[in-house]
């Protein structure tokens, strides 16, 4: 499931990251990669503020539903 349907608080583990090539490069350096821990830490209107490693980073819902967990 896309990133977008986690729940707030909840650890769960990256799967898939999709997109094209350059919109999964900009992710990757993000933190964004298979096998990767994140945890939602907020949420408003499908944007979101969520912790991967170490780092807390915003991420808006088109981006958001492009990694399944």
């Amino acid at each position: 499931m896309p990133l977008t349907f986690a729940k707030e608080g909840e650890a769960n583990s990256i799967k898939k990251v999709g997109g094209r090539e350059d919109t999964r490069k900009f992710l990757e350096n993000l933190g964004f990669v298979v096998g990767a821990a994140v945890t939602v830490v907020s949420e408003a209107d499908g944007n979101m503020i969520v912790n991967i490693k170490d780092s807390r980073v915003a991420i808006g819902k088109d981006m958001a539903s492009r990694i399944m967990i």
